[in-house]
């Protein structure tokens, strides 16, 4: 009998083996797979979890069933598009604004008719608006004064005890008195390099890089030094350690699970060298673990604050891209730094909304969090593969596109005749919208790039979408 990992959840497990055979190339497009039969007997279980691990197959468009016949592959992994090439910005570092670009950006995708892949957030359609509206009605009854008080400058113990919690998951040994509450990611990162930088200074960072991070950059006067990124194991550290003998960096900043917007996942030999390299040079790593739990793999990655035993790694996260960025609650834990960050936390904004904290809290305690997590990866990762399948159908054939392991973003690399910026006005002449990939960037590159958000209710008007996209480009190509 073949043995499966996940006791609840059988049909998962069972689900995952075939999945990763199609997607390696082992079950082919046109091969039969194995009779309910059979599989039930290989495995011990029923037959009803045999059909339930068929039919999440079938959701993912990998299998089909064909009447009086059983199931076939129709997912080609030899169709799909190569990744995108490794990046390789120029080691200069810039002062420089993309503030005019974005709002320009912003300003085009206002449309609510229009079909926007350009979301840096999973639509509202996949966050849990019911339960955390019940949650929050609960909390609010119970805090109190309803909740009207100022909260600890630290955060609400009761939240900062549950992430304390879930860092058990990648082996974490935070408690609640080594993080700090924030009003979201950007307010974490902020108060980060307010910490540890002065005007002036330079930072080094992935490339391409979250625009938000850019933004953030020029505001606090500081020189960005882009580094080359490989699209599946992120920064390149030799690259860094070669920059690193040659000048002074003040800090380094890093999105080391499910990059935005490469998507990159660094393995956990490359965290623990990244790691082992600030501890050289005595540099503080600001860790972006936003998406960290927005995986597809059997469990969380770990993280770079895992292997750090210095205090030099200050590990962020948010609820944004979990729940809802509306609540604004994120979190770091600052290690050696923390009175710096608390003392600057105290300066610009006190405390922390005190509802959101502890509805949120009340959620995670309750279970609903890992309920809706669960559903939440499902979805995205049957995107992914959905969004892939129909890049490689409609877009020209020498189309590049990441393979994300985790979040809800893909980085689409095109013909680098293609000016994005004209692709760009096209599509939204059609009412689609994607984020050109030069906005992720202070140089002159990613011209022929766009960035594709996969968070959207898969539908026939999403799939007209990216058919529409991959119509442009080819006419683009054709008038050259």
């Amino acid at each position: 009998m073949v043995k499966t990992k996940n006791k609840n959840y059988l049909y998962v497990d069972i689900a995952q083996n075939i999945e990763q055979q199609i997607l390696d190339g082992v079950l082919k497009m046109g091969d039969k797979l194995p009779s309910v039969r059979v599989l039930k007997q290989e495995y011990g279980v029923s037959i009803s979890t045999i059909l339930e691990a068929y039919y999440r197959l079938e959701g993912k468009n990998l299998v089909e069933s064909r009447p009086r016949s059983g199931y076939y592959v129709i997912f080609c992994a030899n169709s799909v598009p190569d990744c995108p090439t490794k990046t390789n910005p120029g080691n200069r570092a810039v002062l420089g604004n993309v503030t005019g670009m974005i709002i320009d950006f912003y300003e085009m995708i206002g449309d609510e008719n229009m079909i926007n892949f350009s979301l840096g957030v999973p639509a509202p359609e996949l966050m849990p608006i019911a339960k955390m509206t019940k949650t929050i009605h609960e909390t609010v009854v119970k805090l109190p004064a309803g909740g009207t008080y100022y909260d600890n400058i630290q955060g609400s113990l009761n939240l900062r005890r549950q992430i304390a919690q879930r860092t058990i998951l990648w082996g974490g040994a935070i408690t609640e008195q080594d993080l700090i509450i924030t009003a979201g990611c950007t307010s974490a990162l902020s108060l980060s390099l307010m910490a540890v930088t002065k005007s002036g200074d330079t930072i080094a960072v992935e490339s391409p890089v979250y625009y938000g991070i850019l933004q953030l950059a020029n505001t606090l006067g500081l020189r960005v030094l882009e580094l080359p990124t490989d699209p599946a194991t992120g920064m390149d550290l030799d690259a860094l350690q070669r920059i690193l003998r040659e000048q002074r960096i003040a800090a380094i900043m890093v999105v080391s699970n499910f990059s935005n917007p490469l998507g990159s996942l660094m393995p956990n030999k490359h965290k623990q060298k990244l790691v082992r390299i600030i501890q050289e040079y005595e540099i503080p790593l600001i860790e972006d673990d936003i998406c960290g739990e927005i995986y597809y793999g059997r469990q969380r990655p770990s993280t770079c604050k895992y292997y750090d035993d210095s205090g030099l790694v200050m590990w962020v996260g948010s609820f944004s891209k979990t729940i809802g960025g509306g609540y604004r609650v994120g979190w770091v834990a600052p290690g050696k730094f923390i009175s710096n960050v608390m003392k600057l936390k105290l300066y610009l904004s006190s405390s922390t909304s005190t509802i959101p904290q502890e509805a949120i809290a009340n959620f995670l305690a309750k279970g609903r969090y890992d309920h809706h997590l669960r559903r939440l990866r499902e979805t995205l990762h049957t995107n992914s593969i959905k969004y892939i399948g129909a890049i490689s159908n409609y877009f020209p054939e020498d189309t590049k596109v990441s393979k994300p392991k985790g979040s809800f973003l893909l980085w689409v690399e095109l013909n680098p005749k293609i000016d994005i910026s004209v692709l760009f006005e096209r599509a939204q002449a059609q009412h689609i919208s994607f984020t050109p990939g030069s906005i992720f960037t202070l140089q002159k590159q990613y011209s022929h790039c766009m960035r594709l958000c996969y968070g959207i209710v898969w539908s026939e008007k999403i799939d007209q979408g990216l058919k529409k996209l991959g119509e442009l480009a080819h006419e683009m190509l054709f008038d050259m």
